[in-house]
């Protein structure tokens, strides 16, 4: 996004260290999360099993109950069985992972909420923006960065993994004032929106934002779209100062140039796109993800690829990188071949699963979801990048939309959602 979409929302974003790391080895524009929740975005990269295979589709989801997942080696245990030290902070696992094979951890925390919360006149819970009233330095993710720093500042005598993750820009988006300072609300730019968005979506479609639609229309009807984005562009900022400081760090130590670096976000965001607020779509704003890698001696600076990849290559490329030997429950590719030559041929594996009968791929062209009974999207989004027109009724994309669809597993063979007790 950063090197490849700056106007997406402002005429100016303000990530530099973001934007460094990006030039200095391969961004990968088309990554794509393998479920567009937190937990089984999470757990299906740290443990290599996909969703449709381990029943974990959603927050809520009872994770012990997934025969795979009891079955699974995660990616943590997997290096610490190969003679690494594991460092961990912030917001990583959150679901699945284990505890037990880290040197030193310490989890993320919120950080606590203005006095008279909620800020904004639409906000309830986790929808509501504004300054926060606590120092910078007070904040968890700047405790986090501060940690990571420490252990880049010592010495090691043995390899060692290091795991930085921001609960920002997670809503409710809470950062000091000076941040939202860099964004005045005349220079913000707001997603362009379609009313007749829903005209030739399915119902299910419909369905997955009616819980959202609600809230996005209050900020519309508020006026408050721009003060919406522009909190999360201050968020953001936040959080590309704390992960500069970590970069710093590195760049500081004896380990710069033995250290491969990578970037990601565990799924999208939505701000009012399709009717919809924050993740939990297939469609491209809530799956598509951050993904940048530096490998000492393999990427070189600029390196930027459109290959369609998923967060759940991350182990299998891990592994290759570092010569450990793969476990065989481990889905995904490495993406080895594309660090080396970021226009390679590639096949997608950029697979995303919402619930226990939903599913879509995304290739360079296309994007194609399939709902249980039938009900079907695609989107030609060399023609359509906002994916504003259905061509699943559309003749011309037969042939296409059945090469895609056979390409997702079927419906039977997808694990049934393993639901907490009590919920629905």
């Amino acid at each position: 996004w950063i090197l490849e979409k700056p106007e997406r929302y402002s005429g100016k974003v303000i990530a530099p260290n973001l934007q460094k790391l990006g030039e200095s080895g391969v961004v990968f524009t088309h990554a794509y999360t393998a479920s567009p929740f937190c937990v089984p975005s999470r757990t299906s990269m740290w443990s290599g099993v996909s969703p449709h295979k381990s029943g974990v589709y959603h927050n809520q989801t009872n994770i012990k109950a997934s025969e795979p997942l009891k079955k699974a080696v995660s990616l943590f245990e997997t290096f610490t069985k190969a003679g690494y030290s594991m460092y961990g902070y912030g917001k990583i696992t959150h679901g699945w992972g284990g505890n037990d094979v880290w040197d030193d951890k310490q989890g993320h925390k919120r950080d606590p909420r203005p006095p008279g919360a909620p800020v904004q006149s639409v906000g309830k819970g986790d929808q509501d923006w504004g300054p926060i009233h606590i120092a910078e330095d007070e904040m968890n993710d700047t405790g986090g960065a501060n940690k990571a720093i420490a252990v880049l500042e010592k010495k090691h005598d043995r390899p060692f993994f290091l795991a930085y993750g921001t609960f920002n820009p997670h809503m409710a988006w809470f950062v000091p004032q000076k941040y939202f300072d860099m964004f005045p609300l005349d220079d913000v730019k707001t997603p362009e929106l379609n009313s007749n968005d829903f005209d030739d979506i399915p119902p299910i479609g419909n369905d997955i934002v009616e819980g959202k639609r609600k809230f996005t229309q209050s900020v519309l009807d508020a006026g408050l779209h721009k003060s919406a984005v522009q909190a999360y562009l201050a968020t953001t900022a936040y959080v590309d100062v704390q992960h500069g400081r970590v970069l710093e760090a590195l760049a500081k130590s004896p380990y710069k140039d033995n250290t491969i670096v990578i970037f990601i976000s565990d799924h999208g965001f939505h701000l009012a796109e399709k009717d919809h607020w924050q993740k939990g779509t297939l469609w491209e704003e809530a799956t598509n993800s951050m993904l940048m890698f530096r490998v000492p001696g393999m990427t070189r600076p600029g390196g930027v690829t459109t290959r369609c990849v998923s967060l759940q290559d991350l182990y299998p490329t891990l592994l290759d990188l570092c010569d450990i030997p793969r476990p065989p429950h481990v889905d995904g590719k490495s993406l080895v071949p594309i660090l080396r030559d970021p226009q390679t041929d590639w096949e997608s594996t950029a697979f995303s699963y919402l619930y226990d009968q939903y599913a879509s791929i995304r290739t360079e062209q296309f994007r194609y979801i399939r709902y249980k009974d039938g009900q079907q999207e695609l989107y030609d989004r060399r023609k359509d990048p906002h994916e504003w027109k259905n061509e699943a009724d559309n003749p011309k994309y037969a042939d296409t939309l059945k090469k895609l669809n056979r390409q997702l597993p079927a419906v039977e063979d997808m694990a049934r959602q393993l639901v907490r007790p009590g919920r629905k």
